[in-house]
């Protein structure tokens, strides 16, 4: 089953289309006004160090984020510590956070509740793409904890089965792209209730 591309992946083969049109344009233009080869291919070349150097920056930035949201350090986590860091990462969005019982989770990792609401959480930290089980399994635990809803969030991406499963069963799917957003959300927060607090203390 084909791998569903990431958020980042797409921009970054979206953007090479444009830069090699825009490249190839910027060839054809020249030769149109010069009609000569010599200065359409200076251009063309002129046009694939800009490129790589949109593409480096580009590059340079997307690792400083990653390096800011802690993602590199889940990636080191076991499933047990990835499930307490989803507890303070929901508790930060106003959520009331409980991680269950390791045995016996009936396939609830997490259970979340805000504004009257419960929410059953599958937290699964994986090098490969998370499958079909872990949906089946988070459906199953909405219906034992009488949940509204059901989640399954990952520090790596999903297989298309899941992703269709998942569509069918109203199932969220948090994939590494939206948990690296919600990362920074919450160092955000911290740091601006840091900043308050050290203001509060300093007035």
């Amino acid at each position: 089953m084909a791998r569903r591309k990431s958020k980042a992946k797409q921009e970054e083969e979206l953007f090479q289309g444009l830069a090699g049109m825009a490249m190839l344009g910027g060839i054809l233009g020249t030769y149109s006004l010069t009609k000569s080869w010599q200065p359409s291919i200076i251009v063309g070349f002129v046009g694939v160090v800009g490129i790589i150097i949109l593409m480096v920056i580009i590059q340079q930035k997307r690792a400083e984020r990653l390096k800011r949201s802690g993602i590199t350090e889940i990636d080191k986590m076991d499933g047990v510590q990835f499930e307490h860091y989803l507890g303070h990462l929901f508790c930060s969005q106003g959520f009331k956070a409980e991680v269950t019982k390791a045995a016996g989770d009936y396939g609830a990792d997490l259970v979340i509740s805000k504004d009257g609401k419960r929410i059953v959480v599958q937290a699964k930290r994986y090098k490969k793409n998370v499958g079909l089980k872990a949906v089946q399994e988070v459906q199953g635990a909405k219906a034992h904890y009488r949940a509204n809803g059901a989640w399954v969030v990952t520090n790596s991406n999903y297989t298309e089965q899941a992703y269709q499963l998942a569509k069918s069963n109203g199932v969220r799917l948090i994939a590494r792209d939206e948990l690296v957003e919600m990362l920074l959300v919450m160092k955000e927060k911290f740091s601006a209730s840091k900043k308050a607090a050290n203001a509060k203390r300093t007035a």
